[in-house]
């Protein structure tokens, strides 16, 4: 039998008491309906929180409580789950498997490390630029657990050579770790299947407010957005924090060399793989072009992701064999949970709308006389700093139709406030628990919590300086 966290136990119990409690009050905080939303969100919250249960079953609440509280009918609710957003991300996990499952993704970093250079500080910055280019399409999870390997290897070589594991033997492990860890959680920022928070928000915008982002219209925020933080975490660890100043070593080179002789010549299945792959991804990139040449076409982010994942299962690799790059039997890997978790934040969105929860923190806000400035910085903060504690896709769920209604307000363009608050969810450095890139380079041993904490608090604040840069300058051009 597993012992459960005290915290669990408690998150488990507390989550229903609290929906109770407020069900119970004898007055009422909004409205009947609206009430029962507060309940169901704190509930879903506390269990969140406190992972008393998966975080994708909590999402399943909606499902089951707000037909029964008369918040929606249960097939408004349900089609929150089938939302075309969910359909997009789908086909981006089915890419993602298929770069695993060809080891496609092992190739493209090992030679992205070998194009950098082999001094020590190149090898990070290879290291941080395959990490992150590989987030952009992959989970960034997946991304930190096929490049510590790789990492550990060349840090061997240092314990064992002639002097030992020096100071700066050890700048550079705890650079390698940190900067694989950071890399991950920055490049998934790039692009709407990167990271799960940008598909809610997305999501949100589409089912509630009519407002479509494109993959390209997305990547002109997010992808400068990614390289600068990535190229700002490669001089905070190297250049201030953890420097390596005369760390020589040569045998790297031969490391990723025997990396890449172990896979061999490029096979047919993996160019296959990344024909579709890059197929997709053009698609993705010049949709507007495309639909502007063939109007009638009508294509959109969801139906070119769900093209890229029916061609893998379907366009055979060998007709006589009966042999596919993907088997159904190959999605056994893939992250459903989060795609149930997509379903209940977008649920939860829905409800807070249509119980006027959203139009209430309108009115109250267009009331105040907060500066828009200071509003967004404030957001921008809270956000940030409360997903080192809960998961960011949680998080997102809960605040995006909160910050929705701020921005309507405030009198601005939602998107101008949704996109860096959403952003920001992503941007968790601190703790080793934020995410799971940062667990799983701490688990490595190189790293300590307060060396991960020193340099996590400098580039979250760097982070909130960047994020209200782009609130003020950067997203007004591109929208």
């Amino acid at each position: 039998m597993t012992n459960h966290p005290l915290s669990k136990i408690i998150g488990l119990f507390l989550g229903p008491i609290l929906f109770i409690i407020v069900q119970l009050l004898p007055f009422d905080i909004i409205s009947n309906k609206a009430d029962t939303v507060i309940a169901i969100a704190l509930w879903m919250v506390c269990w969140w929180i406190t992972e008393a249960v998966s975080i994708s079953v909590t999402a399943l609440l909606p499902l089951l409580l707000f037909p029964i509280f008369k918040v929606m009918p249960i097939a408004d609710v349900g089609a929150n789950y089938g939302s075309p957003i969910v359909f997009l991300f789908f086909g981006g996990f089915v890419l993602a498997l298929a770069l695993e499952k060809v080891n496609l993704h092992r190739r493209i970093a090992l030679n992205i490390i070998k194009k950098t250079g082999t001094t020590p500080n190149k090898v990070i910055l290879g290291f941080m630029i395959a990490t992150g280019f590989l987030s952009m399409w992959i989970s960034n999870t997946a991304c930190a657990v096929f490049m510590l390997p790789i990492a550990l290897s060349v840090i061997h070589l240092l314990i064992d050579d002639a002097d030992g594991f020096t100071k700066n033997d050890q700048n550079f492990a705890i650079s390698v770790m940190l900067g694989i860890a950071f890399s991950a959680n920055a490049g998934g920022i790039a692009t709407v299947i990167g990271t799960p928070p940008n598909s809610i928000l997305i999501g949100l915008l589409e089912n509630q407010y009519n407002i479509e982002i494109s993959f390209f219209k997305w990547m002109l925020i997010g992808l400068p957005f990614s390289i600068v933080l990535i190229a700002i975490i490669y001089f905070v660890l190297v250049k201030w924090m953890f420097p390596n100043k005369g760390l020589k070593f040569n045998a790297s080179k031969e490391i990723i060399d025997s990396e890449i002789k172990k896979l061999g010549k490029i096979t047919p299945k993996e160019k296959r793989v990344l024909t579709i792959f890059a197929l997709t991804v053009f698609l993705w990139i010049f949709r507007s072009v495309i639909n502007s040449i063939i109007p009638n076409l009508d294509l959109s982010d969801t139906m070119i992701s769900i093209f890229g994942a029916l061609a893998l299962f379907s366009i055979p690799f060998n007709l006589k064999t009966g042999d596919f790059i993907l088997q159904w039997n190959d999605t056994q890997k893939l992250a459903w949970g989060i795609l149930i978790l997509f379903g209940g934040g977008l649920a939860l969105a829905n409800g807070m709308s249509e119980s006027g929860i959203v139009d209430l923190i309108a009115t109250s806000i267009s009331n105040s006389k907060v500066s828009i400035l200071i509003m967004a910085s404030l957001l921008i903060v809270l956000m940030l700093f409360m997903t080192e504690l809960m998961s960011n896709v949680a998080l997102t769920a809960v605040l995006a139709p909160v910050v929705a209604g701020i921005a309507i307000g405030l009198n601005i363009p939602i998107l101008y406030l949704l996109i860096p608050v959403t952003i920001a969810s992503s941007c968790a450095f601190m703790l080793p628990m934020a995410t799971p890139p940062n667990a799983i380079v701490f688990a490595s041993g190189y790293i300590k919590v307060s060396e991960m904490a020193r340099v996590g608090i400098i580039l979250n604040l760097i982070s909130v300086i960047l994020l209200i840069i782009m609130f003020k300058f950067f997203i007004p051009m591109v929208f």
